[in-house]
């Protein structure tokens, strides 16, 4: 759809949100009313970017939000309204630490060597009480409730309307499950190329949070909301085609695991630049009680701790699960949608770069056999020292964008100080008596 006006003229569309993601994953908007929409489509949306999180002052010029037709969705929960994705520009040029901008610069890189980055990504919720204290199902208090039928029947007016509405998308989800928490879930839907699966997945995350809201629930992507049970993952499955994407070149029959010589360099950017990356997939303070967490209430937390790979085996940073593709474990529910997908892309294209060599695999359980990884490097212990191994690693800087990385950096850093200042409860009550 190149024509929004006629869209809404065809769908009965009254508005369209003109959105963006802002470098904390906070989706921005604009609320344009149909007969504005034509104009709006050739002009943009105005913001002042120091109004959300981008590196900007008051001092900058207006930031025009550029809309991209061919993501236009309207919303079936609400069908007066349809949400787009748009890329943000300032002064005639695209703004080049905007997450979309910084992945459509990425694929277009890749694109001009031939490569194109399919993607399929998990993202888990809870479903919470409307304060966010606990769970909303009283009942789902199984100590292993993965896959509960009756758990998932209980909610299954909100999770039949999301997978239903992803139906409606054209989007082929083809499984819903009760997760490894009480009242976690997962909706498990088609690959596509990585902008695409980008626009989805930020889609998706306001359609969860919509509908469950409806129902008079919330929705969590959070990465550790409760500290006793498994937090909220964000896997990403990944495979490297050709230009015509027709021909998957992570694909070798003739190889153990199915994986060819590209497929294993791609895997060999990820290790080399894990401990960078992980400020990116992992992005904010919580994120670290997932991936360092000890046993949760089911037996297992089901994220990594270090940097490793192994077959179809769930305790690593990265598993093979199957020939011609690799499935990345590290990202949690807090992951930017857009930045998560160029982070992948940009190590992975580093390591193809510089054939990179991900190390012989260990097909050991890491949760109980990691003392038998000699060697493998331990993932960053808070958010502080992520962002520090992202402002060591110019070669990642350099690969997913200097202009980005400035700004990611001193945001992080902003944001790790306010927490650093914060007085919790658990300081006092070791403290006072001292």
């Amino acid at each position: 759809m190149s024509d929004l006006a006629k869209f809404a003229k065809d769908k009965g569309v009254r508005f369209f949100l003109f959105n963006f993601t802002d470098l904390f994953g906070i989706q921005r908007a604009k609320l344009v009313p149909a007969q504005a929409v034509a104009s709006m489509q050739k002009s943009g949306a105005g913001f002042a970017g120091f109004a959300t999180w981008l590196d900007m002052t008051p001092a900058h010029p207006d930031m025009f939000v550029m809309p991209d037709a061919s993501s236009v969705i309207q919303l079936p929960w609400k069908p007066e309204v349809a949400w787009i994705a748009g890329d943000p520009w300032m002064d005639g040029e695209p703004v080049a630490q905007a997450p979309r901008n910084v992945l459509k610069n990425l694929m277009s890189k890749a694109l001009d060597d031939g490569l194109i980055m399919k993607s399929g990504v998990e993202p888990e919720f809870h479903l919470i009480s409307q304060s966010g204290e606990k769970i909303s199902d009283k009942r789902d208090t199984q100590e292993k409730p993965c896959y509960d039928q009756s758990a998932i029947m209980r909610r299954f007016d909100v999770i039949a309307e999301i997978c239903t509405t992803m139906i409606e998308l054209g989007w082929a989800p083809y499984q819903n499950d009760h997760e490894d928490a009480n009242g976690q879930f997962e909706i498990n839907w088609d690959f596509n190329d990585a902008l695409t699966t980008a626009d989805q997945h930020a889609f998706f995350k306001f359609m969860v949070k919509s509908i469950a809201e409806k129902h008079e629930l919330r929705a969590t992507f959070m990465p550790k909301p409760f500290v006793d049970l498994t937090g909220n993952g964000c896997h990403v499955h990944i495979s490297v085609w050709n230009k015509t994407g027709k021909k998957n070149l992570f694909q070798n029959k003739k190889d153990e695991m199915g994986v060819s010589e590209m497929g294993y360099h791609f895997l060999g950017g990820l290790m080399t630049h894990a401990e960078a990356l992980c400020s990116i997939t992992n992005p904010t303070v919580n994120s670290y009680k997932r991936i360092n967490a000890p046993p949760t209430l089911s037996g297992a937390t089901w994220s990594p701790s270090s940097i490793t790979y192994g077959g179809n085996n769930r305790t690593h940073m990265v598993r093979i699960p199957d020939e011609g593709r690799i499935e990345f474990r590290l990202a949690d529910g807090a992951a930017n949608p857009y930045l998560l997908q160029a982070g992948v892309l940009a190590a992975g294209l580093d390591g193809v770069a510089n054939k990179s060599d991900p190390g012989k695999r260990l097909d050991i359980d890491m949760y109980t056999e990691s003392h038998k990884a000699k060697g493998a490097k331990k993932l960053p212990l808070n958010l502080l020292d992520a962002i520090r191994a992202l402002n060591k690693n110019k070669t990642f800087c350099q690969a997913i964008g200097n202009d980005f990385c400035d700004a990611y950096i001193k945001l992080k850093n902003n944001e790790w100080d306010k927490y650093a200042h914060h007085l919790t409860q658990w300081e006092r009550e070791t403290s006072l008596d001292c």
